[in-house]
């Protein structure tokens, strides 16, 4: 019996007889609104269990001979399809121009409605065509002649005259598309360079009529992973009464996400300033919108988690027991106060 006594003795929760419990109107609104928050409570720790949050980790980037995508979604509100080319340019000497590949060119009018689709421009590539075979043509010939010399027929000359109507017209262009280049520093241009210069010229009277207003809607070096904020997404630049050249400098920040069914995303985030220069009619080059990127040497890893469960557990306890405790101090204080109230009314109804 002594050691049965002495186990009770360690009791902490002591019952007390059924009659001697007393339960109150307020007793119970306390018990209510103690459920309720323990309710609301639980809910929000078990949905902070559930969800994930992510680690991020730096180390030395060691990846060589891969290509990199570059995903283009651009319009070109002031020029048409026809005279837009995409070049790209690396350290390692490769230079293309006027890419195709896996690049399309929707037709937009005035007011930004598709109107057709461009796969490549004719009119360019068959410039680039005769460019290959002409450089050595005397250019102090008349402009007309040198367009015969270069091979431009009655086609080329009426191309020229859709494009001039074209643009009286207001035509625009959405280039979108995914160039794949080598994982090396470069850069990569929309413009009006893939014309021979004499039938730009032909086509806007100079440089300073050429119009690169733009918006970006999407340039990304990768797959999108959750979290991904690119900077340049809705850019918008527009110019009126000038022209010049764009330039946009960006670090290519190469990155791994790792979700939490061990999945591995590779991808790129970066970062990136902004150069605009104007031109002038006395100035040789033509307007263009530059993308010039270099790859940093560090790659980040960026990996999905997820909380313990008995972390889960623990904040539970805590919580629960935590609002268990305080509404019951609460109930004490309640009871304590209306007692207090209503014991003077007692007295004096019995004198």
């Amino acid at each position: 019996m002594g050691v049965k006594q002495a186990i009770k003795s360690l009791d902490a929760f002591p019952r007390a007889e059924e009659h001697l419990l007393q339960k109150t109107q307020s007793g119970a609104l306390v018990s209510i609104i103690g459920l309720v928050i323990m309710a609301s409570l639980f809910l929000h720790e078990l949905r902070y269990y559930v969800t994930t949050y992510t680690v991020h980790q730096m180390s030395v980037d060691l990846k060589r001979g891969e290509t990199l995508p570059i995903h283009i979604n651009m319009t070109f509100p002031s020029l048409p399809c026809d005279v837009l080319s995409v070049d790209a340019i690396d350290m390692s000497g490769k230079h293309e121009v006027d890419l195709d590949t896996n690049i399309w060119k929707l037709r937009l009018d005035s007011y930004g409605h598709i109107i057709g689709t461009e796969y490549v421009s004719d009119l360019v590539e068959k410039e680039h065509a005769h460019h290959k075979h002409d450089d050595d043509q005397d250019h102090k010939e008349d402009s007309d002649e040198k367009l015969h010399s270069l091979g431009f027929d009655q086609v080329a000359e009426t191309m020229i005259k859709k494009v001039k109507h074209a643009l009286a017209n207001g035509e625009g262009c959405r280039v979108y598309g995914v160039l794949d280049v080598q994982r090396v520093a470069g850069n990569f241009h929309i413009s009006v360079h893939g014309l021979n210069i004499y039938v730009a010229q032909m086509i806007f009277g100079g440089a300073t009529h050429v119009n690169v207003s733009h918006i970006i809607h999407d340039l990304s070096f990768g797959p999108k992973y959750p979290g991904l904020h690119n900077p340049l997404d809705g850019t918008v630049r527009m110019l009126h009464d000038t022209s010049g050249t764009f330039k946009y400098y960006i670090k290519i920040v190469p990155t791994e996400y790792r979700y939490i069914s061990r999945e591995v995303l590779p991808t790129n985030q970066f970062s990136v300033t902004e150069y605009f220069s104007p031109i002038n009619e006395f100035d040789r080059t033509w307007p263009a919108v530059y993308f010039l990127y270099d790859l940093s040497p560090i790659t980040v890893t960026i990996k999905e988690e997820r909380r313990s469960f008995l972390h889960f557990v623990t904040r539970l306890c805590a919580v629960l027991g935590g609002t268990f405790a305080l509404t019951g101090m609460l109930d004490r204080w309640m009871y304590r106060l209306l007692e207090a109230l209503t014991k003077p009314n007692t007295r004096s109804v019995l004198r």
